[in-house]
């Protein structure tokens, strides 16, 4: 044993054996932290090491900072938006509601032969569905408008973002211009965001669509809720429907339907690639890409539609080779757009709940004949191309009608495209000049008077009351003694007409001319045989077809029936309209008849001759060559033409008998080509006249001494 007391530590000897080991004492759970020091433990973790760490710290705390305010931010945008839009897709009437809410009707004009030609009001024809109009439409309208429509969901973030930076880029308004809008969001501003027409509150339906159409923040804001609503209450293709339906392609075609009618004549479902992108094309631009106003226009924006859909996979480049080298072509009705100065008319005379304010849609079959509207319309054009000075303001009218006054074509203007524009053939009220004369001889003749009946045609003098004496001179300036009242009125002397008129009694000179339709004040004066009182073309025309038909009063008339479309009774129809009341006896008006042959065979209205047709008629030219008039007419249709300008500018040496007549004979030449020549129902006066007339104011009688000096004076009359 040591000597050494310390304690030493015992040996223990290695382990030659292995024995079972004991259960390990698990280790004690570590208490979890308590907030207070979660949060310094974080403080701890987010402190920066190193210079590094130290620069990029402010950095990574302002974006922890930015995302914490993001994230509950848009969570708390989400349940706004959300709550809106539920609401609003709880609002959302069922589809079939809200496919056509037009606030108007349309009206649809037929001619005689029942072609359309003309159309008036929101034309809507029909309800089509995405799946039921043609593919290539159904295809256009989404590559063109929405490409990603079936993919979002109800609004395009990237969409208004390019359209931000696209109208910002052009140094417009950021809403101005490109809107990003989705189809959805279109339909919604179609349906004016759930908001119906009040009449109470816009003065027409047209500021309702113009407030619709407002861009401003809140209403954009409020048009996205709207929009995601209907993504949660309808389906895709039940918003593509409505838009189908609502959307305006110009010419007042509402919906694919109307306007694949408006433009060529089909169905939407029937409507081929090039068709169905130039439909496509006009959803950016209507009224001015609409191809009735600039077909040229419209195919160039047709062909940008075609490549989108080519791009798109939509069609495939021979079928797209095909649309660009066959563009959409008119209709034939569509393309002539005849008759809009007749179809305005029958607008007007019409009764105004069936016509301009029409809720329904009406069907107006008219006497429109459109052989004879383009007649009237290509004189017109001629006469102007080849006989009036280029840049010449005037202006003229014609009307062409049946001697029952059934309006067969009507031009009321140079513009002969023009809608709602002024027409000088309903519209203008002008001094008639000497084309009133007729009356004053259809007066005449009715009070027993032979067309051979002499009247004095020396300088006369007439006092009227108040007035300085009053010595008118003729055209010519001279004057010719006894002259018959045939060559009176073929050489349109206003002193013989006078003296005819004083003679026979203004009063009942009056009561002729409005009795053949002749309306408003009439002069009192002796003036009152010179046509200074004023008419309509329309008016004075419908007077000369009474002249024709043998003495009874017309009322022009286009109308013919008018029903509900779809519905084959006839509401209402031309009754009360074309021929009236006796005016003058038969054989009165058929010896005027013959006395104005020959104001066209010998007298003022020469040029107004067309070979092989009896043509009877009468010149008118007013004071200062104001106003000039030509309306004749032949066995069946009574034209009249009227020319002038609008601002009563005196014409520069045009006469009744001059353009007017012209344009009057290349109306006619074309009317009447290709037809038999139908005689006109006029009766030669015997050569013996009636005694005692015309004595108080120089007339003569015609007795067996002067027959025969008769033939030499009309035969030589001196026409001017």
């Amino acid at each position: 044993m040591s000597g050494n007391d310390k304690r030493r530590t015992p040996l223990v000897a290695d382990r030659r054996y292995k024995t079972k080991a004991a259960p390990a004492k698990p280790a004690a759970k570590k208490a979890a932290p308590k907030p207070a020091a979660r949060r310094r433990q974080t403080r701890a973790r987010a402190k920066p090491r190193g210079l590094l760490g130290w620069l990029l710290w402010p950095f990574a705390f302002v974006t922890r900072v930015i995302w914490a305010i993001t994230w509950r931010a848009g969570l708390v945008a989400a349940v706004v938006v959300g709550g809106i839009s539920f609401y609003f897709a709880n609002q959302m009437p069922p589809i079939e509601q809200i496919v056509d809410q037009r606030a108007r009707g349309s009206v649809t004009m037929t001619d005689l032969t029942g072609e359309t030609f003309a159309w008036r009001g929101d034309q809507f024809g029909g309800v089509v569905t995405a799946r039921t109009v043609s593919p290539h439409l159904h295809n256009a309208v989404v590559a063109v408008e929405d490409r990603r429509f079936y993919s979002h969901f109800g609004v395009s973030p990237r969409g208004i973002a390019s359209a931000i930076r696209i109208n910002m880029a052009a140094g417009r308004h950021p809403l101005s211009g490109n809107g990003g809008s989705t189809i959805t969001q279109q339909t919604a501003k179609l349906l004016c965001l759930g908001v119906p027409y009040d009449a109470s509150v816009w003065e027409s339906e047209a500021a309702y669509e113009a407030d619709c159409r407002r861009t401003t923040l809140a209403r954009k804001a409020r048009e996205a809720f709207y929009a995601i609503g209907m993504e949660i209450a309808y389906t895709k293709e039940e918003i593509l429907t409505v838009y189908l339906n609502r959307a305006y392609l110009g010419a007042g075609s509402r919906g694919f339907e109307a306007a694949a009618n408006r433009y060529f004549g089909v169905s939407a479902a029937e409507v081929n690639p090039a068709q169905a992108a130039m439909l496509a094309g006009l959803l950016q631009a209507p009224s001015t890409l609409a191809p009735t106003a600039n077909i040229e226009r419209s195919r160039a924006r047709a062909n940008v539609v075609v490549g989108l859909m080519e791009d798109q996979g939509y069609l495939t480049s021979a079928q797209a080779n095909e649309a660009r080298t066959n563009p959409a072509a008119l209709s034939r009705a569509a393309e002539a757009r005849s008759g809009g100065f007749f179809a305005d008319w029958v607008m007007e005379s019409g009764p105004e709940f069936f016509t301009r304010n029409t809720t329904e849609d009406v069907i107006i079959r008219t006497t429109l004949d459109q052989r004879i509207q383009s007649a009237a319309e290509q004189a017109l054009v001629s006469v102007f191309e080849n006989q009036v000075a280029e840049g010449s303001d005037a202006q003229a009218a014609i009307v062409v009608m049946s001697a029952d006054g059934a309006v067969r074509a009507m031009v009321g203007g140079r513009n002969l495209r023009a809608t709602g524009a002024f027409n000088r053939a309903t519209q203008a009220l002008r001094q008639t000049g000497s084309a009133f004369k007729p009356f004053i001889y259809a007066a005449a003749l009715d009070l027993g008077m032979s067309p051979y009946a002499m009247v004095d045609d020396s300088r006369t003098c007439w006092r009227v009351r108040g007035s300085p004496e009053w010595c008118p001179d003729n055209y010519d300036r001279t004057f010719k003694g006894p002259v018959t009242l045939v060559q009176a009125l073929a050489e349109s002397r206003n002193i013989p007409t006078i003296v005819l008129s004083e003679d026979v009694g203004r009063e009942f000179v009056r009561n002729v001319a409005n009795g053949f339709g002749l309306q408003g004040d009439l002069a009192v004066g002796p003036a009152l045989a010179l046509g200074v009182s004023e008419s309509t073309l329309l008016n004075i025309t419908g007077a000369y077809a009474g002249i024709l038909n043998g003495g009874s009063q017309v009322t022009p008339y286009g109308l013919l029936d008018l029903r509900i479309q779809g519905d084959n009774a006839v509401l209402m129809d031309s009754q009360g309209a074309g021929i009236g009341n006796r005016i003058i006896s038969e054989d009165a008006a058929r010896q005027l008849t013959w006395m104005m042959t020959k104001v066209v065979e010998e007298g003022t209205g020469r040029r107004a001759r067309i070979p092989g047709w009896e043509i009877a008629g009468k010149t008118g030219t007013t004071n200062s060559s104001r106003d000039a008039w030509f309306i004749g007419f032949t066995g069946d249709y009574v034209t009249g033409v009227w020319m002038g300008y609008d601002n009563n500018t005196p014409l520069r040496g045009v006469t009744g008998g001059g353009l007017p007549a012209e344009i009057w004979r290349e109306t006619m030449v074309r009317v009447l080509e290709g037809q038999i020549a139908t005689p006109l129902p006029m009766a030669m006066p015997q050569i013996a006249a009636p005694a005692g007339v015309l004595e108080s104011q120089g007339g003569e009688v015609v007795d067996d001494d002067v027959i025969q000096l008769l033939d030499i004076l009309i035969n030589g009359a001196n026409t001017n």
